[in-house]
């Protein structure tokens, strides 16, 4: 119990989280080893820490250079006696600076989702997957009219972070849809596997993913050598991930015609849950015809 009590008092003091040796099949044998488990999440949680500090510093550093270069070009434009900036060019650093602050918005964003998930502030409750699909196929579809969406999706209810799921669901979407070519098709579908599980299978016509990366596409700030052109944090797949495997299911990418040209992908998600029956829209009760009082 000594060795307890002064390993406890060494991690308040200190950022030392050895683990505590145990000795014999006792009850203080097994509460010692539940302490070290507690040292062992502890650790783990300070270095995914670490990791996201030194790798959103990294990622925030790029755009932030970028966009205080164009703001300092547009303030240089406007001091007395400057000359003027061509109407095309200050059109084009309006631009950027637009798209800047937006990519450190959505990079900010991701990364608020990510500590939220790291630190389990989430409520699970009731949430309709069709519904949550519904919802995020209108916000892809106002970025990308061009794209034809075909959507076959059953009745599936999961108990799980409604915040979470949508912004997953959003996510995978949001990839097809900048993979696709203009024109494309994007196929969404939700169907049961099995009584406990059902899955979502986003596939698009994009040029496919590597074998060597299928991997890595979901780790944090991973971006493939043809990705680093586009718009993106390296952190939407990492989100999907996350809250997938948060709410007990797996994912995976594969080609949608293994070895066809050309190389489309497909993304696919399960989750546990129930299938629901679709009540009866309810009839709509004939108007009552409108009267008016006399005064």
């Amino acid at each position: 119990m000594a060795r307890l009590t002064e390993a406890a008092e060494r991690v308040a003091r200190t950022d030392d989280l050895r683990p505590i040796p145990v000795f014999g099949s006792d009850e203080l044998a097994r509460l010692t080893e539940a302490f070290n488990l507690m040292l062992r999440a502890l650790a783990e949680s300070r270095e995914r820490q670490a990791r996201l500090v030194t790798d959103a510093g990294h990622e925030l550093r790029t755009p932030l250079t970028s966009l205080r270069t164009n703001v300092e070009l547009l303030m240089a434009s406007m001091e007395p006696g400057a000359p003027p900036l061509p109407e095309q060019e200050m059109v084009g650093l309006r631009a950027d600076v637009l798209a800047q602050i937006e990519e450190l918005s959505t990079l900010v964003g991701d990364l608020v989702d990510l500590t939220r998930y790291d630190a389990g502030e989430v409520v699970h409750e009731p949430v309709d997957m069709s519904d949550v699909i519904d919802r995020s196929l209108e916000r892809v579809r106002r970025r990308r009219n061009d794209i034809q969406f075909d959507v076959h999706v059953i009745p599936w209810q999961v108990h799980g972070d409604s915040g979470g799921l949508t912004r997953a669901v959003l996510n995978l979407l949001d990839n097809a849809a900048k993979w696709s070519p203009p024109g494309g098709r994007v196929g969404v579908t939700l169907r049961q596997l099995d009584p406990a599980y059902a899955e979502l299978v986003v596939a698009d016509n994009g040029p496919g993913i590597p074998p060597h990366e299928r991997s890595l596409v979901f780790e944090r700030f991973f971006r493939s050598a043809s990705a680093r052109a586009m718009p993106g944090s390296g952190l939407g797949l990492a989100i999907v991930k996350q809250v997938v495997l948060k709410h007990g299911g797996a994912l995976r990418v594969e080609d949608t015609v293994p070895g066809g040209q050309p190389q489309a992908r497909r993304s696919m998600c399960c989750f546990p849950g129930v299938r629901y029956r679709l009540r009866p829209t309810p009839l709509t009760a004939p108007a009552a015809p409108q009267t008016r009082e006399t005064l």
